[in-house]
């Protein structure tokens, strides 16, 4: 008899089997349909979710909703992900987009709605199926998104089954569902242990590692701006975010000016019998995190544990001299709760932050508040993290929201957070590159290889660049764009869309590091200054 998992796999084969030969034109219909019924429904799916977990705040939750249906969306929308996605006729490589096939998602109860929206949209971009499996708490909130999304999809055109859901979910299912012999890649949000046996199941994953994330206030910082930054970032949704705030390390100097900031911003220092009972409450004798304490406000946890704060509170500081074990709230606490040092220094600083990292975050997320471009460089090469936020909240920052990252509910740790990936996960970690490759170099001659372009450049980008060059140089001299004064030391392909956008050119140097879709589209907008 086939299991439950076993029925939803074989109907998301069917059709994503057919889906896998959708047009880009046909695609984005159903990324648009998904679009729309998301952001009709932000608040009713973000306060089902309240309600079934217990967790965070119902206005967040919308924002994290907000997020994940319209940047996530804006952002992947004109990605190519269909066809011939990249040519290079003088080198005679071509590359085509292949979807995986069917993403096994796992859903934590944290962010469900959230992660379950963004999760859809960048599968179905790639042209895969998707079978959800939701963390038993979060349930019915989950497949209440994944039904109306689904029929939304499938109204816009979409193979009916394209998106799946392990209705009655278990430990075992949702093993069984990232070892499935149908499954071809796994994207894995959740606690330590689900990693693990994401990447141990046999099949390509993408799990995150914790986020146990510290931020500094150097002292040249705008200190009010990165007191209400941290203070914004720790208590949004109260600390389900990955990313979110876990040690505040202080720059001795404006420590004093600091504290006040924080009081006035609804910040409870504790004191030494409170601290206790915290402790007590939130992490057993193994240093592991008690499940109850999640996303609940600054006045349950205060009442759980034994004491009272004012109404007003957004967020438990409390005072640490050290990390690791013997000081149990310096892990990922899932929470408004706060640990807070004082260094003198950025360099006594930056090692309080490692210290944070290496217990339980290393590659996640680091936030820095300065206003010295040479401390923020040195923050740049040598922390163990792979986000660098500098004046702005974890939270929002490390998620795309108040940054220029690509929006993503999944950030990769790299391999020091044993993960696969450093990125923000996008639909282009969920398709292969096929490549097309015409011989250069002949075995049994040395006659030069005349080279016929096998497709047009107005298959990929949608116009011929050689016409548009000849169309540029027969019209009226614009005006020159402006240029950057210093030359960049790294361009991405992001850094060339965003100053075409801005009708600027980029300066390079001989040493400047150029990704190959940035130099290839940087090249064909004429964007680049070499100095």
């Amino acid at each position: 008899m086939k299991s439950q998992v076993d029925r939803i796999m074989e109907e998301v084969k069917r059709a994503q089997t057919l889906f896998a030969d959708f047009s880009e034109e046909k695609v984005n219909r159903i990324i648009d349909a998904i679009h729309t019924v998301s952001m009709n429904n932000l608040e009713k799916w973000a306060r089902f979710a309240n309600e079934e977990t217990g967790y965070g705040k119902v206005e967040d939750k919308v924002i994290k909703n907000k997020v994940a249906a319209d940047d996530v969306y804006r952002y992947i929308k004109p990605m190519k992900t269909t066809g011939f996605i990249s040519a290079k006729p003088e080198m005679g490589i071509y590359e085509v987009a292949s979807p995986m096939g069917i993403v096994a998602a796992v859903i934590p109860s944290t962010n469900p709605t959230s992660t379950t929206i963004y999760k859809i949209l960048i599968s179905l971009k790639s042209r895969n199926g998707i079978v959800i499996s939701p963390h038993p708490f979060a349930k019915n909130c989950i497949k209440m998104v994944v039904d109306e999304i689904s029929d939304a999809a499938v109204s816009a055109g979409a193979p009916k089954g394209i998106i799946g859901i392990i209705t009655e979910p278990s430990i075992e299912d949702t093993q069984y569902l990232m070892k499935h012999h149908l499954t071809n890649v796994i994207l894995a949000t959740g606690g330590l242990g689900l990693v693990r046996a994401a990447y141990s199941s046999g099949k390509p994953a993408y799990g995150v590692g914790p986020g146990n994330v510290p931020a500094f206030i150097e002292r040249t910082a705008d200190l009010q701006k990165a007191v209400k930054d941290v203070v914004i970032g720790k208590s949004f949704d109260w600390g389900t975010v990955c990313a979110s705030e876990q040690s505040l390390i202080v720059d001795l100097p404006v420590a004093k000016k600091v504290k006040e900031l924080l009081k006035l911003e609804g910040v409870y220092f504790v004191n030494e019998r409170e601290k206790a009972q915290l402790e007590a409450l939130m992490v057993d004798e193994k240093g592991n995190l008690n499940p109850k304490i999640v996303a609940k406000s600054p006045q349950v946890l205060a009442q759980m544990a034994g004491f009272e704060v004012p109404s007003n509170i957004k967020v438990l500081l409390v005072e640490e001299k050290g990390v690791g074990r013997d000081y149990p709230l310096t892990l990922e606490k899932l929470s408004p709760v706060l640990t807070y040092f004082e260094e003198d220094g950025w360099e006594a600083g930056c090692k309080r932050c490692i210290e944070v990292l290496k217990y339980g975050g290393l590659g996640h997320t680091l936030c820095i508040h300065s206003q010295d471009l040479n401390v923020i460089r040195e923050f740049a090469l040598k922390k163990p993290a792979f986000r660098i936020l500098v004046n702005t909240p974890g939270t929002y920052g490390a998620i795309g929201y108040t940054t220029n990252l690509p929006p993503a509910l999944t950030l990769g740790c790299g391999a020091l957070g044993n993960n696969i990936t450093s990125d923000n996960i996008t639909p282009l970690h969920l398709m292969d590159i096929k490549r097309v490759a015409f011989e250069t170099r002949s075995i049994t001659s040395k006659e030069p290889i005349s080279l016929k372009p096998l497709i047009s450049p107005l298959e990929i980008y949608g116009y011929d660049y050689k016409q548009k060059k000849q169309v540029e140089d027969s019209a009226p001299k614009a005006p020159e764009k402006e240029v950057f004064d210093a030359p960049f030391d790294f361009v991405s392909e992001e850094d060339v869309r965003k100053a075409k956008k801005e009708n600027r050119r980029i300066k390079i140097h001989s040493k400047t590091i150029i990704t190959p879709s940035a130099k290839e589209l940087g090249e064909n907008l004429h964007i680049f200054e070499k100095v």
